[in-house]
Protein backbone atom coordinates (compact mmCIF):
# COMPACT_ATOMS: atom_id res chain seq x y z
CA UNK A 1 0.00 0.00 0.00
CA UNK A 2 1.35 3.23 -0.82
CA UNK A 3 1.47 5.81 1.89
CA UNK A 4 1.33 9.79 0.48
CA UNK A 5 1.27 10.94 3.97
CA UNK A 6 5.08 9.71 4.53
CA UNK A 7 5.87 12.09 2.21
CA UNK A 8 3.87 15.09 2.12
CA UNK A 9 4.53 18.36 2.89
CA UNK A 10 4.19 18.31 7.16
CA UNK A 11 7.15 20.88 8.18
CA UNK A 12 8.72 17.85 9.76
CA UNK A 13 8.10 15.46 7.51
CA UNK A 14 10.29 17.54 5.08
CA UNK A 15 12.89 17.95 7.56
CA UNK A 16 12.96 14.18 8.09
CA UNK A 17 13.01 13.38 4.64
CA UNK A 18 15.72 15.64 3.72
CA UNK A 19 17.95 14.11 6.73
CA UNK A 20 17.42 10.79 5.18
CA UNK A 21 18.28 11.72 1.95
CA UNK A 22 21.30 13.58 3.12
CA UNK A 23 22.69 11.04 5.07
CA UNK A 24 22.00 7.98 2.40
CA UNK A 25 24.13 10.10 -0.07
CA UNK A 26 26.52 10.63 2.26
CA UNK A 27 26.34 14.74 2.38
CA UNK A 28 27.42 15.70 6.12
CA UNK A 29 27.27 19.48 5.16
CA UNK A 30 23.72 19.26 3.73
CA UNK A 31 22.78 17.55 6.83
CA UNK A 32 24.32 19.31 9.23
CA UNK A 33 22.63 22.58 7.90
CA UNK A 34 19.59 20.96 8.66
CA UNK A 35 20.05 21.30 12.24
CA UNK A 36 18.71 24.66 14.61
CA UNK A 37 22.01 25.46 16.10
CA UNK A 38 21.58 24.10 19.84
CA UNK A 39 19.68 20.82 18.32
CA UNK A 40 20.00 17.70 20.03
CA UNK A 41 20.51 13.85 18.69
CA UNK A 42 19.53 10.76 20.72
CA UNK A 43 20.33 8.04 18.70
CA UNK A 44 19.35 5.99 20.14
CA UNK A 45 17.53 7.12 23.36
CA UNK A 46 19.09 6.90 26.62
CA UNK A 47 22.77 5.24 27.42
CA UNK A 48 23.73 2.88 24.55
CA UNK A 49 27.44 2.33 22.90
CA UNK A 50 27.00 5.27 20.72
CA UNK A 51 25.93 7.30 23.79
CA UNK A 52 27.34 5.31 27.41
CA UNK A 53 26.19 8.56 29.39
CA UNK A 54 22.64 8.66 27.23
CA UNK A 55 22.90 12.75 27.13
CA UNK A 56 22.52 12.88 23.65
CA UNK A 57 24.71 15.28 21.53
CA UNK A 58 23.66 18.86 21.35
CA UNK A 59 24.76 21.59 19.19
CA UNK A 60 26.45 21.91 15.90
CA UNK A 61 30.09 20.69 17.14
CA UNK A 62 28.17 17.93 18.99
CA UNK A 63 26.16 16.86 15.89
CA UNK A 64 29.03 16.98 13.78
CA UNK A 65 30.74 14.45 15.92
CA UNK A 66 27.97 11.71 15.86
CA UNK A 67 28.30 12.21 12.10
CA UNK A 68 32.50 11.64 12.13
CA UNK A 69 32.15 9.09 14.70
CA UNK A 70 29.65 7.10 13.57
CA UNK A 71 27.48 8.07 10.48
CA UNK A 72 30.77 8.35 8.40
CA UNK A 73 32.15 5.23 9.19
CA UNK A 74 29.02 3.38 7.13
CA UNK A 75 29.83 2.67 3.57
CA UNK A 76 25.71 3.23 3.09
CA UNK A 77 22.23 3.19 4.79
CA UNK A 78 19.28 2.71 3.34
CA UNK A 79 15.83 3.72 4.95
CA UNK A 80 12.35 2.30 4.38
CA UNK A 81 9.35 4.58 6.27
CA UNK A 82 6.83 2.45 6.65
CA UNK A 83 4.43 4.82 8.33
CA UNK A 84 4.59 8.72 9.57
CA UNK A 85 2.04 10.28 12.12
CA UNK A 86 2.85 14.28 11.95
CA UNK A 87 1.05 16.08 14.84
CA UNK A 88 2.50 20.07 15.57
CA UNK A 89 6.03 20.31 15.17
CA UNK A 90 6.89 16.88 15.32
CA UNK A 91 6.62 13.25 13.07
CA UNK A 92 7.17 10.39 14.28
CA UNK A 93 9.02 7.72 11.19
CA UNK A 94 8.50 4.05 11.64
CA UNK A 95 11.27 3.11 10.15
CA UNK A 96 13.41 0.19 8.98
CA UNK A 97 17.40 1.30 8.51
CA UNK A 98 20.12 -1.24 6.83
CA UNK A 99 23.20 -0.26 7.42
CA UNK A 100 26.14 -1.40 4.98
CA UNK A 101 29.65 -1.21 6.68
CA UNK A 102 32.47 -1.29 4.43
CA UNK A 103 33.50 -4.63 4.80
CA UNK A 104 30.07 -5.22 3.57
CA UNK A 105 28.29 -6.51 6.89
CA UNK A 106 24.94 -5.53 7.60
CA UNK A 107 22.26 -4.56 10.60
CA UNK A 108 19.05 -3.83 10.42
CA UNK A 109 17.46 -1.22 12.85
CA UNK A 110 13.57 -1.51 13.26
CA UNK A 111 12.66 1.78 14.81
CA UNK A 112 10.67 5.04 15.26
CA UNK A 113 12.48 8.06 14.78
CA UNK A 114 10.77 11.26 16.11
CA UNK A 115 11.96 14.70 14.55
CA UNK A 116 10.90 18.15 15.89
CA UNK A 117 11.24 21.29 13.80
CA UNK A 118 11.38 25.04 14.87
CA UNK A 119 9.17 27.72 13.05
CA UNK A 120 12.69 27.93 10.29
CA UNK A 121 11.66 24.08 9.54
CA UNK A 122 15.25 23.22 11.48
CA UNK A 123 15.30 20.47 13.26
CA UNK A 124 15.30 21.10 16.95
CA UNK A 125 15.24 17.37 17.94
CA UNK A 126 16.18 13.34 16.70
CA UNK A 127 14.94 11.26 18.69
CA UNK A 128 15.62 7.71 17.46
CA UNK A 129 14.04 4.92 19.44
CA UNK A 130 15.78 1.43 18.85
CA UNK A 131 17.28 -1.45 21.05
CA UNK A 132 21.13 -1.55 20.13
CA UNK A 133 21.01 -5.45 21.30
CA UNK A 134 18.05 -6.39 18.97
CA UNK A 135 20.00 -4.70 15.79
CA UNK A 136 23.30 -5.99 16.24
CA UNK A 137 21.90 -9.70 16.60
CA UNK A 138 20.92 -8.49 12.91
CA UNK A 139 24.49 -8.39 11.83
CA UNK A 140 25.42 -10.71 8.87
CA UNK A 141 28.61 -10.94 7.73
CA UNK A 142 29.77 -11.86 4.28
CA UNK A 143 31.32 -15.31 3.60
Amino acid sequence: MKREHVTDGHPARRAAHASMSAVSAGRKDEWLGLFAPDALIEDPVGPSFLDPEGRGHRGRDGIEAFWDAFVATAARFDFAVADSFANGPCCANVATITTVLDDGSTMTVDCVIVYTVDDAGLITSLRAHWEPDRALATRTVPA
